[in-house]
């Protein structure tokens, strides 16, 4: 899921906000040893946290049906993690840099999900939503100032992009067998 969101999100940049070719993007982590190897215009698109969004937690299943409508098995209901994403640019000066960020936002701001177009694999299949916010102010436990920490480089412009991303659990509980004849209800006196 992780990849397939990935993908969509550097497609939705290169489509809709990047016409020149000679734009990178990437999604490695924007580190000293990366700015010093970087040597072309480039937006950075680096995933720096995962988290479970538990208030969409959902219980219970859903009934997987053969073609005649039976139920054969039953898949727990998905689960909703948030991606959050540290998306800057890159080039020789600032201005370009402001104008690429700017281009990005723009194009973020367009959408409150991933088009569906762009969705792939699980995603696709899921056939939901896949919600995206972009400059949100960060949640009390997190300073972006600590991912740039983190990383070991100098503060740099940025915005933070969330995408909720749903995941079913790979687990498949069977059904029971088909019930083939009618209930038979026994009433006794007391």
């Amino acid at each position: 899921m992780i990849s397939e969101v990935d993908e969509a999100l550097t497609a939705l940049l290169r489509r809709e906000a990047v016409e020149d070719v000679t734009v990178e993007i990437v999604l490695e982590a924007p580190n000293r040893e990366w700015t010093a190897r970087r040597n072309a215009p480039t937006i950075n698109v680096f995933l720096y946290d995962i988290r479970e969004e538990l208030r969409q937690r959902a219980q219970g299943h859903i009934d997987q049906r053969d073609e005649s409508g039976r139920v054969v098995g039953r898949l727990l209901n998905p689960r909703f993690f948030v991606l959050s994403y540290l998306v800057t640019a890159w080039t020789a000066r600032p201005e370009d840099e402001h104008r690429l960020l700017s281009a990005a936002l723009a194009c973020m701001l367009a959408h409150d999900a991933l088009p569906a177009d762009l969705l792939t694999g699980s995603l696709a299949e899921l056939g939901r939503p896949v919600p995206l916010t972009v400059a949100l102010p960060p949640p009390q436990d997190r300073a972006f100032a600590d991912v740039w920490t983190a990383l070991g480089g100098e503060l740099h412009p940025s915005l933070d992009v969330r995408v909720v991303a749903p995941i079913r659990p790979g687990v498949r509980l069977p059904a029971g067998p088909p019930v083939q004849e009618p209930p038979i209800v026994r009433m006794s006196e007391r």
